[in-house]
């Protein structure tokens, strides 16, 4: 039986990472595409001498243009300019600034991933992320179900090793999820958070989870404030996560940014919802029963989607 083959267009730090997870966990060949001549060429040969040490059996190669990337399965798209500190002000430019550029950047990638792999999964990672699925979604004329963004895996790891940490147990048993726009508004839902079963409230006190919810909301900023550029460990975790679910038709279910057609009152939106992913993509979005609180929350969150869509102008 012949391997999988995933794409990661940009071989920057998230999506180098990317190539090193689906490596350690042996899931498919992987192709990393780049505009700069050498970059990808040069990881992905870094990371295949590795394959003897690591005792993986892959094919890891690097290319500047898309033909290599024929009939892959998956394609991680996370191309784009990313957060940094301006070196005149010292100032960090808001998601909404990047929208433009990254537009059609993310466009431009997708119309030639498209051409290369028309049956393939896309995972978008590219901010602003909800816009960016749209941009992937009109660009390629994929079904929904195959263009999904990755945020909730993300916002959803960033807030259990939060609680984690707080509580000092096990990440392993920390249980919850983050629903929303991949931004400062995202719903972290602290009445679905639990210890192996024991409701996170029972454990912490209230404003102690509320500072975690705080943090996990400004989770992006916090790295960026230390390092001056975006994170990468954990955001290429969350996107093989993802991955895994997909080639190997795990049907697991995890928050991702899913084209919402009625589902929690949306429609037409790209926003973090629990999703059903296995080998066709998006199998099935759960709609959990929240609260006004949490409604209000999320509307809160999808207004922002929504104002940062409209800047796209479709």
């Amino acid at each position: 039986m012949s391997r999988s083959k995933v794409t990661i267009v940009g071989a920057g730090n998230v999506g180098a990472t990317c190539a090193h997870w689906i490596a350690s966990r042996e899931l498919a060949d992987v192709v990393l595409v780049d505009v700069v001549e050498g970059l990808p060429q040069g990881k992905a040969l870094d990371l295949l001498e590795s394959s003897p040490v690591m005792k993986f059996d892959l094919n890891i190669t690097g290319s500047n243009n898309y033909e290599a990337t024929a009939n892959s399965d998956v394609v991680i798209i996370t191309a784009g300019v990313p957060r940094k500190k301006d070196p005149v002000t010292g100032q960090f430019p808001s998601r909404d600034e990047l929208v433009k550029t990254n537009q059609k950047i993310v466009g431009e990638v997708t119309r030639q991933v498209a051409k290369f792999s028309p049956n393939a999964i896309l995972i978008i990672v590219s901010n602003p992320l909800d816009a960016m699925c749209h941009v992937a979604l009109r660009e390629s004329g994929f079904p929904a179900e195959r263009v999904i963004g990755q945020a909730g895996a993300l916002d959803t790891a960033r807030y259990k090793t939060f609680i984690a940490q707080e509580l000092g147990v096990s990440v392993r048993d920390v249980h919850g999820i983050v629903l929303g726009g991949h931004g400062d508004t995202m719903v972290p839902l602290p009445r679905h958070t639990s210890i192996a079963g024991i409701p996170v409230r029972e454990l912490m006190a209230e404003d102690k989870l509320q500072k975690i919810i705080d943090r996990t909301r400004n989770g992006g900023g916090e790295i960026v404030k230390l390092i001056g550029v975006s994170a990468w460990y954990a955001p290429a975790a969350g996107s093989v996560e993802m991955v895994e679910a997909i080639l190997r038709d795990q049907k697991r279910v995890i928050p991702s940014a899913v084209l919402l057609n009625g589902e929690y009152g949306y429609k037409d939106l790209f926003i973090g919802v629990p999703a059903i992913l296995g080998a066709k993509g998006v199998e099935r979005v759960i709609e959990m029963q929240l609260n006004d609180e949490e409604k209000g929350m999320l509307e809160v969150s999808a207004k922002a989607v929504r104002d940062v869509v409209s800047i796209l102008g479709y």
